[in-house]
């Protein structure tokens, strides 16, 4: 199985810490999906950025309809998260 190291809180600092001090601001904790991305804090701020505009932008969806696409997809693609 491959291996990602992961950046704990404690040794995180400057944007990998702002990031992750919106991550629990935002969610009351760190989702792996999040956690994942820490060794890159541009690409976890893009990520979080895309997402955020998805799920919470201007759009002919509601929040209900983008909220089961992304559970059907997710289902299709066989993730367990």
């Amino acid at each position: 199985m491959p291996f990602i190291r992961q950046v704990s809180d404690e040794e995180a600092t400057g944007a990998v810490k702002r990031e992750l001090d919106k991550a629990y601001k935002r969610a009351g904790r760190v989702w792996n999906i999040v956690r994942i991305m820490t060794p890159n804090a541009a690409v976890m701020r893009t990520s979080i950025d895309f997402y955020s505009t998805l799920m919470h932008g201007e759009s002919p969806l509601t929040r209900a309809q983008r909220e089961m696409l992304a559970v059907i997809v997710s289902k299709n693609n066989h993730c367990h998260y």
